[in-house]
């Protein structure tokens, strides 16, 4: 397991990941020169300040040496310089961190959307949600801002150095002496503080995911009165990250006394020196209050120096996050096979599927099948025995670890996945709708035709619904469709299979949450959709069961039993066992289900 201090070890060069950001927020060049030569402007202007007290102390003072108007537009000219250039500077550099931060965030996000499906069984959605969204916005500004200072102070301590060095370069050569020690404390704090960072970040990310939870889960664990449970979880990792943000607080803040106090032994040695000096050497009251005002104002960019350690520490934290899922999440690997419309045949060939690994009990053990086009095949079976594996296998939603699964002839993995996923139309018991409108629910990834749609929604039985919403096809569904019934909302990703008219139709408990009437005006509409397409159902009720042209039976992930509804029961397996005991258990006034 990689410790911390081997992190360290293989983390790059400061230089090479800032280097490496370049390629985000780089930007146009135009802004990084207006920015940055803006804020040369802005820190040439500086120790201008203390240079216009020297005349005005040695002669401002004498009646005729300085004409009066000269001072006030000397310093308002002076303010009005800095102003403006600290403005462009600033507008400049966000723009670069916008626009950066906006180019990370599309790549991010397209990252995901063909990300091999392994990431989200890794990562939360809300640590993903989280790098995405958050972690590159307060990366980027944090990173641009701090680099902003850098510049602004950096160059402003230059011009006053400068100045001092003209003023006096044996006393400057004593404020050389702070800047070992204030290398040495910058450097040891930062890595204290990126470790930090890391740890607040993934304990945010666990924050987040209760939450997620929570909100997910809401009705079940107020029916089973965990609500106390639940607040003491969170209580917990709260409190976990509030010790986090405490001690990164103590590491941030200890950087700006440590460089004050250096600061103050310097000034403290250099004013006695200078005193001693305009006893000695005739240094004028002007050129003294000069050159204690530039080492006084040297202060405050050195101290906003040792600052900026933080917001760059943060911000690289955050951005490499980012970075990193970039780096790390690898896309699904595709063939180069397409074609606009597949016939719909379905081979396996001894496919096996293992979640956990070659040694453990496999989801699909040995499955070999053909389904010819057109063909309408019922999966039945105890739970946990391949059925939703199987369906899922097809369109590469699950990776065989053995054996062959082909489409027209073809492996699914020599396909193209836009193509492979193009003849496909699956209603799963998991109903996923997105915060939109009805339409473009039922019409997802596909252009909007609203006829089609009302068309669509009518043959799933949802037409009485739709002419009630304020809306009708238009009305936003809100998350995940909550506003619509657990049958509403089974049957639109009815009308949204519909709508796709894809060769072959995936149902996997398609009917679950339906109630009878309801069912069989949907069954009408599928039984419709199927002729010419081949369909591949799980389900237990015995009226979708009995209509399939051939059904199989799956048991630990094999088949176990392959024929019609009349072969299977003449058989007497496991088939004629379930369809006894479902008929034998059921009251009367309700259907069977196996």
């Amino acid at each position: 397991m990689q410790t911390a201090r081997d992190e360290e070890t293989l983390r790059p060069p400061l230089t090479r990941r800032l280097t490496r950001l370049l390629a985000w927020f780089g930007g146009s060049r135009r802004w990084w020169v207006l920015g940055v030569g803006t804020a040369v402007i802005a820190a040439l202007t500086e120790p201008l300040m203390p240079a216009l007290l020297k005349p005005l102390l040695d002669r401002g003072f004498t009646k005729g040496q300085l004409e009066l108007w000269m001072v006030p537009a000397a310093i308002i000219l002076l303010f009005a310089v800095r102003g403006l250039a600290q403005f462009v500077s600033q507008y400049a550099l966000a723009r670069i961190a916008n626009e950066g931060m906006q180019r990370l965030r599309q790549v991010l996000f397209a990252r995901l959307m063909v990300a091999e499906l392994t990431l989200f069984t890794r990562q939360s959605a809300s640590a993903l949600s989280n790098t995405v969204v958050y972690e590159v916005q307060t990366g980027s500004m944090l990173l641009v801002q701090a680099l902003l200072g850098l510049s602004r102070d950096g160059f402003t301590m230059i011009a006053l150095l400068g100045y001092l060095i003209y003023l006096n370069w044996k006393l400057t050569l004593i404020i050389g002496v702070m800047a070992p020690g204030v290398a040495w404390i910058m450097k040891t704090l930062s890595k204290r503080l990126y470790h930090l960072t890391r740890l607040g970040q993934k304990a945010t990310d666990d924050l987040a995911y209760v939450v997620e939870e929570n909100v997910l889960a809401y009705r079940m664990i107020r029916l089973h009165g965990a609500e106390e449970g639940q607040t003491r979880r969170f209580a917990e990792l709260s409190g976990t990250l509030n010790r986090l943000a405490v001690k990164s607080t103590i590491a941030s803040a200890a950087m700006t006394p440590a460089t004050q106090l250096l600061a103050a032994v310097a000034l403290s040695i250099v004013v006695m020196i200078a005193l001693w000096q305009s006893g000695e050497q005739g240094l004028t009251v002007g050129g003294f209050v000069a050159y204690i005002t530039a080492m006084l104002m040297l202060i405050a960019p050195i101290r906003r120096l040792a600052d900026v350690a933080n917001p760059i520490t943060r911000g690289l934290a955050a951005l490499e996050r980012g970075m990193a899922l970039i780096d790390e999440v690898a896309s699904e690997p595709e063939g180069q096979f397409a074609v606009a419309r597949a016939e719909g045949r379905i081979e396996l060939r001894d496919v096996r599927v293992s979640y956990r690994g070659e040694d453990e009990a496999h989801a699909l053990d040995g499955v070999n099948l053909k389904i010819e086009p057109g063909e309408i095949v019922a999966f039945v079976g105890p739970s946990g025995s391949g059925k939703t594996t199987l369906v899922n296998l097809l369109p590469r939603f699950v990776q065989p670890s053995a054996g062959q699964a082909l489409v027209d002839g073809h492996d699914i993995g020599q396909w193209q996945l836009k193509s492979l996923r193009a003849q496909f139309a699956m209603v799963s018991q998991d109903v996923v709708m997105l915060n939109d409108t009805l339409a473009a629910n039922v019409a997802l990834g596909a252009t909007i035709d609203r006829e089609r749609v009302l068309h669509c929604v009518e043959a799933a039985n949802l037409a009485e619904h739709m002419q009630s919403l304020p809306q009708g096809i238009d009305t936003v569904l809100g998350h995940n469709a909550t506003q619509l019934s657990g049958g509403q909302r089974q049957r639109l990703a009815i009308a949204r299979a519909l709508y796709k008219d894809a060769p072959i139709l995936l149902l996997d408990e398609a009917t679950s949450a339906l109630d009878t009437g309801s069912e069989r005006l949907v069954q009408e509409a599928l039984h419709h959709l199927m002729k010419g397409r081949t369909t591949l159902i799980v389900a237990h009720r015995l009226s979708t069961i009995q209509h399939a042209d051939r059904i199989v039976v799956m048991d630990h992930g094999r088949v176990a039993e392959n024929g019609t509804h009349a072969e299977l029961m003449a058989l007497d397996g496991l088939y004629a066992r379930l369809q006894n005991y479902a008929v034998r258990t059921t009251p009367a006034n309700q259907e069977p289900t196996l």
